[in-house]
């Protein structure tokens, strides 16, 4: 029965209960993850599309594997489901922390004061795009906050430029 649903409980681990899924030779579904066999556009093969519940583009692609008749993909399999799922999740958990690292970044360097922490919080807007330098003291108390572009590099040098230019400044305080 090729394309034939099923609602079957599976046990995913130790740590989860029976989930219901959505099961096709070419689909499987759980609460938050769908898997969809699909053409691969650039040859002849198959691919795997995971996407994340409400999304509407795929979290990662990868190939599938061609079935004994070398011209249909492998039916989806419990198996295959369980794996896909944690490898995407995985995916989709990584390219998160590496945005967050692009749009918050710290450098702490040394001062007339002490040891000074500066941070570049970037605003990703998509009309007007910036960034929050600040700047606090070793009990993080703020110093001095300023908007800079989006573009703004912040390392060391930039970082020790600033404190020494502007914020530790007697009396300069936050702005």
């Amino acid at each position: 029965m090729i394309g034939a649903k099923f609602h079957a409980p599976i046990k995913m681990n130790d740590d989860t209960q029976d989930t219901p899924l959505l099961q096709e030779h070419r689909l499987w579904q759980d609460e938050l993850w769908t898997a969809r066999v699909i053409k691969n556009e650039d040859d002849d093969g198959w691919a795997v599309a995971m996407f994340k519940a409400g999304e509407s583009e795929p979290a990662l692609v990868g190939p599938w594997t061609m079935g004994r008749d070398k011209k249909n993909p492998k039916p989806l399999d419990g198996n295959a489901f369980i794996t896909l799922v944690k490898t995407a999740s995985e995916f989709v958990r990584r390219s998160e922390q590496q945005l967050h690292a692009q749009l918050h970044q710290s450098v702490t360097v040394n001062s007339p004061k002490g040891r000074v922490t500066v941070r570049l919080d970037i605003v990703p807007d998509e009309d007007n795009p910036y960034a929050l330098l600040s700047a606090s003291d070793e009990a993080g108390e703020p110093m001095a906050e300023v908007k800079v572009d989006a573009g703004f590099k912040l390392n060391r040098q930039t970082a020790q430029a600033w404190v020494d230019a502007d914020c530790v400044k007697p009396g300069s305080g936050r702005r």
